[in-house]
């Protein structure tokens, strides 16, 4: 157990730089960090998964982009972001509703957008 909190602080502190960048709602963003989001994500750089201002570029301008993203939220699964996760998989988040979800996928596509460097 100890080891699991120490890797979450661990996480935390690679975390905390991109934070303080963020853009949209924080109310948003605090149910994003009760929701875990935070553990493998970061505005700004990779930590497991990929920079939320990467997935704003990605996704900004496509048609349903917030829906998309929600939908990936609560169920989870890999492949577009596969050469720079190394194939690791988003765990789903069952628990979250289809409206929670929307409203972080909008916080997401709410950073500003910067291309992903290449893998």
């Amino acid at each position: 157990m100890k080891q699991v909190i120490r890797g979450m602080a661990m996480a935390a502190a690679l975390v905390a730089p991109g934070l303080a960048l963020a853009n949209g709602s924080p109310q948003v963003k605090a149910e994003m960090t009760s929701a875990g989001c935070f553990m493998c994500h970061a505005v700004n750089h990779k930590v497991i998964g990929p920079a939320y201002s990467w997935v704003a570029y990605v996704f900004a301008h496509k048609p349903g982009a917030k829906v998309t993203l929600a939908h990936k939220i609560i169920t989870g699964g890999a492949g577009r972001w596969n050469k720079w996760t190394g194939g690791m998989a988003m765990i789903p988040h069952p628990q979250l509703s289809l409206a929670q979800a929307e409203q972080m996928a909008a916080w997401v596509l709410a950073q500003k957008p910067v291309a992903p460097p290449a893998p």
